[in-house]
């Protein structure tokens, strides 16, 4: 399935994913570059939630550039895989390798504003990522590592945890509706 098919079937969880989705795919029908940096107004992300076996921990990175602890992820930069993309994202901006999907599906669709800042000393200007997440499991026992030109610290929080310790509003609303939808996941041991 690809990307554009796997946005329309995604069965939105809130109304304002409803929304996010149609907006994403309009772009997707108006942009032929929404998968790379190219376009400067609004390019694909995608960012993984990556949680424990239990589903009671989510590994958060301390992001540099927004001085907040958040989700891992990255730009699609020319890859139509979000799920390749999240996964490989998790990988070097953690150091955990023991990571796989929970689901190959779309786990929640995003459209983020982005202020404008300087990235290795370059000006970005203010755009939108389309941002779809994807529900990733990692073993918790595994060490994590920093990836200096991003993060600068990779822990294991609670569920609560992580929403509190990040200090972007916006994103809080964001974690915290991921955190609802995880009781649908709960492992089934």
């Amino acid at each position: 399935m690809n990307l554009k098919e796997q946005i329309s079937h995604y069965i939105p969880y809130t109304i304002q994913e409803a929304k996010e989705q149609e907006v994403m795919l309009r772009y997707m029908d108006t942009f032929d570059n929404l998968l790379t940096r190219e376009n400067e107004f609004a390019h694909f992300t995608a960012s993984a939630w990556v949680v424990n076996r239990a589903r009671t921990k989510v590994l958060m990175a301390y992001h540099n550039i927004y001085q907040s602890w958040s989700w891992v992820g990255g730009h699609a930069d020319g890859d139509a895989d979000l799920l390749q993309v999240a996964l490989k994202e998790t990988a070097e901006e953690t150091g955990v390798t023991a990571i796989a999907p929970v689901s190959r599906d779309v786990y929640s669709l995003e459209i983020l504003g982005v202020p404008a800042h300087l990235k290795k000393g370059e000006p970005i200007a203010t755009h939108l990522h389309l941002n779809v997440t994807y529900l990733i499991e990692a073993d918790e026992n595994e060490d994590t590592t920093i990836k200096p030109d991003e993060n600068s610290a990779v822990e294991w929080m609670s569920l609560t945890e992580a929403v509190k310790a990040c200090t972007e509003p916006e994103m809080r609303v964001v974690y915290q509706k991921l955190n609802e939808k995880l009781e649908t996941f709960k492992q089934k041991d």
